[in-house]
């Protein structure tokens, strides 16, 4: 990282599943376009439209449970039987090269983020408590 690029911030937006949160940071960088949505891993199957390290990064069980065990998860959830994550290493490379970037998760993986300690703007769902 050269020493006239500035770190990316992170920006948390958590909500329980179904709440709208995609919804909305995809609104949000249609109007902040240096704005940019973290990627996740999962270990479900790819749903019908989604593209393979562009909507998620999509591993084996397996692979997953691998790097949960290797600590290579900023957070990871079980959500309604599926695991999800966001990798340490994808988003401290965005991080070093510039980008803000926001984790769309769900209150689990907030509850992950505000543990490990990384400074982050946070919303989160109202009915959720902010313990920043």
């Amino acid at each position: 990282m050269s020493s006239n690029t500035r770190r990316g911030r992170l920006f948390v937006v958590s909500a329980p599943s179904g709440a709208g949160k995609t919804t909305v940071v995809e609104r949000l960088i249609q109007l902040m376009p240096d704005l940019r949505m973290s990627r996740s891993y999962t270990c479900r199957p790819a749903r019908m439209g989604e593209t393979d390290g562009v909507d998620y990064s999509f591993v084996s069980r397996e692979r997953f449970e691998a790097m949960i065990a290797g600590d290579q998860f900023l957070e990871w959830a079980n959500v309604f039987g599926n695991l999800y994550g966001t990798s340490v290493v994808d988003t401290e490379r965005e991080l070093a090269a510039g980008t803000d970037l926001v984790l769309v998760i769900d209150v689990q993986g907030a509850r992950q983020v505000r543990r490990h300690g990384r400074t982050a703007a946070s919303v989160a769902d109202p009915g959720e408590p902010s313990r920043s």
